[in-house]
């Protein structure tokens, strides 16, 4: 038997890690961070225990790089949905509806990322984040920012505030409030991208 091509090695490694991912998403989205295990994450991959080492230094590391993956897959969806467009004011809103509707329809594992970002493992670079940031800075770029990389960094802050605010436990900040508030601040209208109803909730609410 004739050893395997690199390129084909390379394949089967891209899906093994993509396995790992997506184990990692489901399992801590069904029973959290601390109730999820390397072992467990390899199972449900199908994987090796030491695959996860190959790829990734720890589990923080590993659950952040699945949410990225997730957020990055979301957005391309999202700004691609029919109707297909290059209007950057929708592809704005596009964007930011994207990333609050994973914080409202995964919340445990949104919430479960961003306590990970703000401990002592920060915020760490990725293939699955470089890919996200790219999606971000085109969207900024299409928006008409003359200054992509200043922009995509306040968009990202931005929105990450936002998803902070809607997942404080016991305080949650309504999703349709802080759209709202984004949305005014790039000056979008209301049934741009994915709206939640017909009209913006009447402020305070």
């Amino acid at each position: 038997m004739s050893p395997r091509s690199a390129a084909l090695n390379e394949e089967l490694r891209r899906r093994s890690r993509e396995r790992l991912l997506r184990a990692t998403v489901e399992l801590v989205d069904e029973r959290g961070y601390e109730a999820t295990t390397l072992a467990d994450i390899a199972d449900r991959a199908g994987a090796a225990r030491g695959l996860i080492s190959y790829y990734f230094p720890g589990k923080r590391q590993l659950l952040q790089s699945a949410v990225h993956r997730l957020m990055h897959l979301e957005l391309a969806a999202c700004l691609e949905r029919d109707p297909r467009t290059q209007n950057g004011r929708e592809l704005m809103a596009r964007a930011i509806d994207a990333v609050l509707g994973l914080a409202c329809e995964r919340p445990r594992l949104i919430r479960t990322h961003m306590a990970g970002i703000l401990t002592a493992e920060g915020f760490i670079q990725c293939p699955e984040q470089q890919r996200l940031a790219f999606l971000l800075r085109e969207t900024v770029t299409r928006y008409g920012s003359a200054d992509p990389e200043t922009d995509y960094r306040l968009l990202r802050a931005q929105l990450m505030g936002a998803v902070t605010a809607i997942l404080v436990p016991g305080a949650p900040m309504p999703a349709a409030r802080m759209r709202a508030e984004l949305f005014q601040r790039y000056g979008l209208t209301w049934e741009l991208g994915f709206p939640p109803g017909a009209e913006p909730p009447p402020p305070g609410v």
